[in-house]
């Protein structure tokens, strides 16, 4: 990866592309920030749901749909990221086009919507879950999500990887919010709800988000539906090598955040500090995907991430797999948060650094259609090693999310 630092810029013929009326990011002021605040916001709506998952599936697992294997609870929230990351590349050239005029409201809408009708689902009705939570969700959150991180790069140039690590660390704080408020309101006011009150948050996030994001460029029509799938973007071998790298770290990256809390129960039962595990994951993710666009703006976006991904992969060996102490596992829990969260940030960032400007929406979605299949696979797949929740069947998991994260390093 540390070879593709060196080609930093376009090639003269991806510069061609660029509109002549294009200007140069101004890299700050008022308008930008806001628009950073607004679409951290949602990602904090969007992804945020995404990473409280774990919190969802404990529930599901001990009583709401108990009646499910842990595998087919686990699809449920691999098909959220399936379904939020393949829509991708439909999104991303619609918010080149348009930007996010009206793909944020409608997408607003539509989150809600799916929350209100998750509300309503019955118990032990798993399908249910599929339809309202897996994909009309995540459906909506594409609409909002690819335009959010889009517009970033419309707003700056410079300091992009730390602007992204802004919005996308809002998918962290929603990882805290979320599963807290699942936890204390469960028990009180019932599923329903819960889940309704998530819809409001989730409402008034998106009411903000419409009033502070802002574009810079004007519209500009559709393109063709022959190329409106930016497969093109797999002919420049950086694109490729890379896409290729992230498509096998996303195999396994989401197995902590998705199965550190049942990991817990089976170590130490239900301790006071379990259902915090994936709140203090997404806790220091916050961190790890704001803090390090600073150091990638300077040292370089591919290098980071390719360091931070190996020390992911060597603390997930030495720590999650070597030992059941609580101490342990809550270090675990905040050091992979921290050491994770720069290849969700940076992601958009390093597309960013070699693509044409008016086609990063459509490359930046068709790499997240890309890595799609990969989650779609990668979470179900580790849940398979734990039927049966004992010690040494989490340990075959680790082992199993170990093997592919690694291989980013060689692309």
């Amino acid at each position: 990866m540390h070879k593709s630092e060196a080609l930093t810029e376009p090639e003269a013929d991806n510069e061609k592309q660029v509109p002549s009326n294009s200007s140069e990011p101004p890299d700050g002021g008022l308008h930008a920030w806001l628009t950073v605040l607004g679409a951290a916001l949602v990602s904090f709506s969007t992804f945020g749901i995404v990473n409280a998952y774990g919190a969802f599936s404990d529930f599901y697992r001990s009583s709401y749909i108990n009646n499910e294997s842990p595998t087919l609870i686990s699809m449920v929230g691999s098909i959220q990221v399936f379904v939020l990351y393949f829509f991708g590349a439909f999104v991303g050239p619609i918010f080149d086009a348009y930007g996010p005029k009206y793909l944020i409201p409608a997408s607003g809408l539509t989150v809600t919507l799916a929350l209100c009708l998750l509300s309503i689902t019955p118990p032990h009705r798993i399908f249910s879950q599929f339809l309202t939570q897996s994909v009309l969700f995540n459906l909506g959150a594409a609409f909002g999500f690819y335009p959010s991180i889009s517009i970033i790069t419309h707003w700056f140039k410079k300091r992009t990887a730390y602007a992204l690590g802004c919005v996308i660390g809002g998918a962290s704080a929603g990882g805290i919010v979320f599963p807290i408020m699942l936890h204390k309101l469960l028990p009180k006011i019932g599923f329903g709800w819960t889940v309704r009150a998530c819809a409001l948050v989730v409402a008034f996030c998106y009411s903000c988000a419409i009033v502070t994001i802002r574009a810079r460029r004007p519209p500009k029509p559709l393109p063709p539906i022959k190329v409106f799938l930016d497969f093109a973007a797999f002919k420049d071998p950086r694109y490729a090598i890379f896409a290729v790298g992230a498509w096998f770290n996303i195999v396994s990256v989401f197995n902590p955040f998705f199965q550190v809390g049942a990991y817990g129960i089976v170590a130490n039962g239900a301790s006071p500090v379990t259902p915090y595990l994936l709140t203090i994951m997404c806790a220091t993710s916050i961190f790890g995907r704001v803090l390090p666009g600073i150091v990638a703006d300077k040292l370089g976006r591919f290098n980071t991430i390719a360091a931070s991904t190996t020390i992911s992969s060597i603390l997930t060996l030495s720590v999650w797999y070597t030992s059941t102490k609580q101490v342990n596992i809550v270090v675990f829990a905040a050091f992979y948060g921290f050491t994770s969260g720069p290849f969700f940030s940076l992601m958009p960032a390093c597309v960013s650094q070699i693509s044409p400007i008016d086609r990063i929406g459509a490359r930046i979605g068709m790499l997240f259609a890309f890595l799609s299949f990969g989650a779609l696979a990668g979470t179900p797949i580790g849940g398979v090693f734990i039927r049966d929740t004992t010690i040494e069947n989490f340990r075959h998991l680790i082992l199993y999310t170990v093997r592919f994260s690694p291989l980013l390093l060689l692309c």
